[in-house]
């Protein structure tokens, strides 16, 4: 721990605060029993050295691939597949809990022998089958080592991505074969680009895998100590200011990590243990935590791997996602700063002393960090480069400006350990994307999609507002527990197109973002909330009463999506023709009144607001915050009367018991 971290988690705090913290064993034991990622083999001494290299081999091989390679896409992605397919089974054993050193069961090596075979035989084949086209399904040990390789890749999903997508890749799969011909089915979803080898592999193969590679490599340079520090100077000295802190510093890391359990970690460890110092209770410490994390995944400018696969469903730039990212995310955080903010004065929470906050001028010359981040945006937003050559690129700063810092300075041994980082960092986002590949050529094989219209049509009788509501359903049970890369390819494929029909009517771009992030805020809703699992295990706290305090205060998360599927312009959205004039007034208008409306709804929830408010004020300013946050200028007008009537009847009475 950093001279500064000591500093701030030797900050004066309330006698009864509960001070104990999780330790980095309490933390991994939590996260094995819910999260499938975090149970992974143990491997030791020469063999632990191999896998490692391999990892390390991959992502070397990706970066060249990316760059250099002028292979077909059947070469490049069956290799790809088979190498995620063998560093998969090297690293997930077959259930929980299977904690032996250095094993690998004969079982796992032949499935992963079998099922990695056809895709590296597909590699170096992939001519003279793609000539044959539906011919190939004649060739039984075509057609056998077809059906071997998807069965070890569901197999590889169920361990280390998890059972709900696979029941629905599962269930898929037996509607298609019972109505379409088999042979016809194999050769779609193995022999051709639409199964397997679909959009999102692609994608995740050309863009995500360099992207979670200079991830790995940012996060070595001590960017995330800059962050923590830097949240430390705007905020730490204001009521409550860990908390506020955790708000900031996890938006910030969130674009790095992109993970909102690995963001909740890597914040957490610091920010948690100063939030209980303050005074915070253990589960609204980790809930904020969770919370603040799981929206680092919608915070551009990398948002995930998910964004990626986004432009590509939209057929956007993705410079025009991250764009259009920006308002929702302003009020996803400011909704959980407002939430903490009324906690820390309902309690008389002070902030941290001056005295032991970093000073801005000690935080100056260390804005260097941030040169890797910024010179990728620019080169992605202006189509100065390729989004992979741009990531490559910034690969390369990153480590120029990890040698430069000497509090933190990067070496050769980092350097590996970020290769091998970005290596297993894509298998579970490869998988879920082979996973969703599946989905998508089951539906297009079979016609699936017009049917799933019909019938989310005929249960919400037209109306969008319940056809949204059952879309979100369906987003957060698939996405419990399972990464927000997989849900968001599983709903882009099938409800994303039920809300784009036109008997519903939700735009392209605001369909695929209302799933988007109902898959993220799966991490903070139970009962499988794994950022709120791991946030409870820092803080020592109950972790359903974590989860369910994560859920309050990412209100916002729930209310801002239907706000842009009813009011495309919070996504810079404007029907044709309207000027730039109009379009500036609209936005703000809409920013103005949905910051009212959340300031209201975090009020109510929390009970408080310049004094304790009582049930029927309470449910009041409810009402108004969702008139408020609801397009249009009558339901405007009705929450700020009743925001106004609140303010004047709790300052008055604030007044009286002062």
């Amino acid at each position: 721990m950093g001279k500064d971290e000591e500093k701030l988690n030797s900050a004066a705090s309330p006698a009864e605060a509960d001070t104990s913290v999780g330790t980095a064993e309490d933390v991994e034991a939590v996260m094995k029993k819910y999260d499938r990622e975090s149970n992974t083999r143990i491997w030791e001494g020469t063999p632990k050295l191999l896998v490692r290299g391999l990892a390390i081999a991959f992502s070397l091989y990706c970066i060249w691939v990316t760059l250099f390679s002028t292979a077909m896409p059947e070469i490049k992605l069956n290799v790809f597949l088979g190498l995620i397919l063998i560093m998969g089974y090297l690293n997930y054993p077959i259930r929980k809990g299977t904690a032996k050193v250095n094993s690998l069961p004969w079982y796992d090596i032949i499935i992963m022998l079998a099922g990695a075979i056809p895709f590296f035989y597909f590699a170096a084949n992939a001519t003279p089958i793609i000539k044959m086209a539906t011919r190939v399904t004649k060739d039984q040990k075509m057609v056998i080592m077809a059906v071997v390789a998807v069965l070890s890749y569901m197999e590889l999903c169920r361990r280390c991505v998890g059972i709900p997508i696979l029941c629905v890749v599962g269930s898929l799969l037996v509607y298609t074969f019972s109505n379409v011909r088999f042979g016809k089915v194999i050769y779609d979803l193995f022999y051709t680009t639409t199964g397997l080898m679909n959009t999102p592999i692609n994608v995740c193969a050309k863009y995500i895998v360099v992207f979670i590679i200079f991830g790995a490599f940012l996060e070595r340079t001590g960017i995330s100590a800059f962050f923590i520090n830097l949240a430390n100077c705007a905020a730490g000295a204001q009521a409550g200011g860990p908390a506020k802190v955790a708000v900031i510093s996890s938006a910030l890391c969130g674009m790095v990590s992109g993970s909102s359990v690995g963001n909740t970690v890597t914040t957490g460890s610091v920010t948690i243990p100063m939030m209980k110092k303050t005074g915070y209770k253990p589960e609204f410490a980790g809930a904020v935590e969770a919370a603040a994390s799981t929206g680092g995944q919608i915070m551009p400018p990398i948002m995930g791997a998910a964004a990626f696969l986004m432009a590509e469903y939209m057929g956007i730039p993705y410079a025009q996602v991250a764009l259009k990212a920006i308002l929702p995310a302003v009020l996803y955080f400011t909704g959980i700063y407002i939430a903490v903010h009324l906690e820390a004065k309902k309690l008389g929470l002070k902030g941290i002393p001056k005295e032991q906050l970093p000073k801005a001028m000690e935080l100056l010359p260390k804005i260097y960090l941030l040169l890797p981040l910024i010179i990728l945006v620019v080169m992605v937003s202006t189509n100065m480069y390729t989004m992979q050559f741009s990531a490559t690129v910034a690969i390369f700063i990153t480590i120029a400006v990890g040698l430069i810092n000497k509090d933190d300075r990067i070496n050769f041994g980092k350097i590996l350990d970020a290769l091998e980082a970005g290596g297993k960092g894509t298998i579970t986002v490869a998988v879920a994307c082979a996973m969703a590949g599946l989905v998508a050529g089951c539906i297009t094989s079979t016609g699936l999609a017009s049917k799933l219209i019909t019938i989310i049509v005929s249960i919400s009788g037209g109306r969008a507002i319940i056809a949204l509501f059952l879309t979100m359903l369906c987003c957060i049970v698939l996405g419990m527990g399972v990464p927000t890369t997989a849900n968001y390819c599983i709903m882009a494929a099938t409800c994303a197109p039920i809300l784009m029909s036109p008997q519903i009517g939700i735009p392209r771009v605001c369909a695929h973002f209302f799933v988007f992030y109902f898959g993220i805020v799966a991490d903070i809703t139970p009962p499988v909330a794994l950022a709120a699992y791991a946030g409870s295990a820092i803080a020592k706290a109950p972790p359903m009463k974590t989860a369910f305090n994560a859920t309050r205060l990412a209100i916002a998360a729930f209310v801002v999506p239907y706000i842009f599927a009813f009011s495309p312009q919070m996504l810079f959205e404007f029907a044709e023709g309207t000027s730039g004039v109009a379009a500036l007034i609209q936005t703000v208008q809409l920013i103005l009144t949905s910051l009212l409306g959340l300031f209201l709804i975090a009020a109510s929830l929390n009970g408080y607001w310049m004094k304790p408010i009582n049930p029927v004020i309470r449910a009041a300013m409810i009402a108004g915050g969702l008139c408020m946050m609801i397009p249009g200028t009558v339901t405007d007008v009705i929450g700020l009367a009743v925001f106004a009537a609140s303010f004047v009847l709790l300052r008055s009475g604030a007044k009286k018991t002062e």
